[in-house]
């Protein structure tokens, strides 16, 4: 998933090599999931390989950085991901942003509503 321009300046200016090396030096290119995005599809460690078809779906694999903490300043714990897992580990935690998202368009008020 893009960063949202509103959060860029969290991840640091280095966060393209950051990325780089947590997915390819240090996972393997592989997803290091062992089970925290609670999907129990698999037994240990995630066997899904960036750019190969990915368990299951059959779809190209994105190996992608989380946050375990959902706080980008946080490089300490992340995890390689595929995007299946993270997008799975994530979800209550989108689910949050969006409602408050929600809440915060609705009470904007339109300038053009009398136009």
């Amino acid at each position: 998933m893009p960063i949202r321009p509103e959060n860029r300046g969290r991840y640091g200016a280095d966060w393209p090599e950051f990325s780089r090396y947590v997915r390819f030096e240090r996972a393997g290119g592989r997803c290091e999931c062992a089970g925290e995005c609670g999907r129990g599809t698999h037994q240990g460690r995630c066997p899904n390989v960036h750019g190969a078809a990915a368990y299951g779906s059959g779809s190209r694999v994105v190996l992608t950085v989380a946050h375990l903490t959902h706080e980008p300043e946080d490089r300490e714990q992340v995890r390689a991901m595929c995007q299946g897992c993270h997008l799975h580990y994530d979800r209550a935690h989108h689910a949050q942003t969006a409602y408050a998202r929600r809440r915060a368009e609705a009470a904007t008020p339109d300038l053009f509503e009398d136009a």
